[in-house]
């Protein structure tokens, strides 16, 4: 039997909460009878094409709650007796508070809410969405060794002394950088936040007024393009070519720019790497304007098939680069930490800005990342990872290459965590997700990351997460799905 309910997979609602909460509603208004018997989670999730983890979680939270019950060897029942006052109630429509909420909002809280982007993902059973590090394989047992050594050396609990970080922190850092990236900074320049997202929202709020013009690269990030919109202001869309964002069709431009935004180690989410020349092109370029660079270096930790280009950051010679780093990808993502490298004449306003906005980061996990840098845990956790996501990666281009032959082109191979890869298929990207996500396979379009969207068949496969194994048999269950 299967149930007249409809899942929005756009919504920021998650669907376990969607679908208990259309069950609910029909056990209230009558559609659901004392006593029937519904679907089993193995069927349901079949007809509404989703996993059944999803289902079971949902039959569970209504069974605590009295609506549903479980009858061994039987199956799941609407509970035979409902309390008469819900029986009785009627169904009251939501309250439509948007004009209000409006009229209360300031002029940034306004523009957010014109600003969608922010979805839950749906369970798949094989996903290629990006983003994912294998967290499995993060040596836990040595980062709790840590944090308990400072838990026991009765750890200041107070607050933080610094907003910009815990010092010695900001020493590895520099130190790091100056080895592994060719960036020039001293400690005072590193300021410590939340992940590189957290950056990205204190210069756009420290930099941009409404109207300004900001230049970004296309395709590209959108935690990055929302940010700048969320303060009103305009972006200029520039190409990314083989060679990077294409600095000539950049200069142009008629717009004076406040800034531009670019991930020159690994273009998100083209995976190109900027050329030498268009480097040196960028910083000329700069440099007359007087526009500001943002540099994101997300993830260039993992490169394989040839040595990293030195950052901007160390090439600028006229203080217009703020570089952006994260442990996301490289330690785990709930540990929140990223840094940015300032210029010296932003380390005073920058500071105050991060102090208004959270005071300052977690201080226990300052002191356990300074230990892990320091002694080494960092550099060997890094090169263990790379070699581990290096077999990933080739094992997804050859099942690409394999099970797709000429109708795919796969982008950005030499680095990162995911491929940015063209397939050739009569489906529309819709199409596509949908018939995949019915066969437990998560992809991700890459026409959302166009500011003007108008390319099919595009999409971004991250690897990080997925074993061999798992890797070989999405693309051999996606290849029959996207045929042309």
């Amino acid at each position: 039997m299967d149930l007249a309910i409809h899942l929005d997979r756009t919504s920021v609602i998650p669907l376990y909460q969607q679908l208990t909460e259309k069950i609910r509603l029909g056990v209230l208004e009558g559609t659901f009878q004392p006593n029937q018997k519904l679907p089993s989670s193995r069927s349901l999730a079949k007809s509404l094409m989703i996993s059944r983890s999803t289902v079971t979680q949902s039959y569970e939270q209504l069974e605590s709650e009295g609506y549903l019950e479980t009858r061994r060897g039987s199956g799941t029942y609407v509970c035979q007796q409902i309390p008469e006052r819900w029986l009785n109630s009627k169904t009251i429509a939501p309250v439509t508070t948007k004009t209000k909420q409006k009229s209360c909002l300031s002029h940034f809280g306004n523009n957010l809410l014109t600003i969608d982007r922010l979805k839950s993902e749906p369970d798949d059973e094989i996903s290629f969405r990006y983003g994912n590090p294998a967290i499995e394989y993060f040596p836990i047992q040595q980062w709790r060794k840590l944090l308990t050594r400072h838990c026991d050396r009765s750890p200041k609990l107070n607050y933080a002394a610094d907003a910009a970080g815990y010092f010695p922190l900001r020493q590895e850092i520099a130190n790091y950088l100056k080895r592994s990236r060719g960036v020039r900074c001293t400690p005072e320049q590193v300021i410590m936040v939340n992940g590189s997202q957290q950056a990205l929202d204190l210069i756009a709020r420290l930099l941009l007024d409404a109207e300004d013009w900001v230049a970004t690269e296309e395709p590209s990030y959108l935690g990055a393009r929302d940010c700048f919109l969320g303060q009103f202001a305009n972006i200029q869309p520039i190409p990314v070519n083989c060679e990077g964002l294409d600095v000539a069709i950049l200069s142009n431009c008629q717009q004076q720019f406040k800034l531009v935004y670019v991930t020159p180690s690994h273009q998100f989410p083209t995976g190109v790497t900027m050329s030498l020349s268009q480097r040196i092109a960028l910083l000329q370029w700069a440099e007359k304007t007087g526009t500001l660079i943002i540099e994101d270096d997300y993830d260039s930790e993992y490169r394989y098939e040839s040595q990293p280009i030195p950052a901007l950051q160390g090439m600028d010679r006229t203080d217009l680069v703020i570089y952006l780093g994260t442990f996301s990808k490289v330690l785990f993502p709930s540990l929140r930490m990223g840094y940015m490298v300032v210029p010296p004449s932003w380390i005073a306003v920058m500071t105050k800005a991060k102090w208004l906005c959270d005071r300052f980061c977690p201080i226990l996990e300052q002191y356990a990342l300074t230990d892990w840098i320091a002694e080494g845990h960092f550099t060997r956790h890094i090169r263990r990872m790379r070699q581990l996501y290096d077999s990933r990666r080739q094992a997804l281009i050859q099942a690409l290459k394999y099970y797709f032959g000429e109708r795919v082109t796969i982008l950005g191979t030499n680095a990162g965590i995911h491929v940015m890869v063209k397939i050739v298929t009569n489906l529309s990207d819709e199409q596509a997700i949908a018939k995949a996500a019915a066969a437990g396979i998560g992809i991700i379009s890459a026409r959302k990351y166009y500011l003007q969207p108008q390319r099919q068949g595009e999409f971004i496969f991250g690897y990080a997460q997925l074993e061999i194994p798992q890797i070989e048999l999405g693309i051999r269950k996606l290849a029959p799905i996207l045929k042309n």
